[in-house]
């Protein structure tokens, strides 16, 4: 089994890793609503992406959902009422 014939110095050692450090991403602003995002990607809070709707975001499908709910409870009441009327 092969073994190094002299110890590897620090310097030469520590500089396979010098290139390895964290760059910083660019940050731009969302056209629509000013948020900041990285580039090429799509808004998080207004779901935008160079300046279409591309995307619904939680808050949209939350409204959404609670707005079927309703719809769904009066149609629920109506048939109740409807059920419940003496028929003559």
């Amino acid at each position: 089994m092969p073994v190094p014939k002299r110890k590897r110095s620090r310097a030469r050692r520590d500089s396979r890793f010098a290139n390895k450090g964290l760059k910083a991403k660019p940050f731009s602003a969302c056209s629509n609503c000013k948020d900041p995002i990285l580039g090429h990607q799509i808004c998080a809070s207004c779901g935008y992406y160079k300046g279409k709707k591309v995307m619904t975001t939680k808050i949209e499908r939350a409204v959404k959902r609670g707005e079927a709910r309703k719809a769904q409870m009066a149609q629920r009441a109506r048939a109740q009422e409807h059920e419940e009327a003496p028929k003559e």
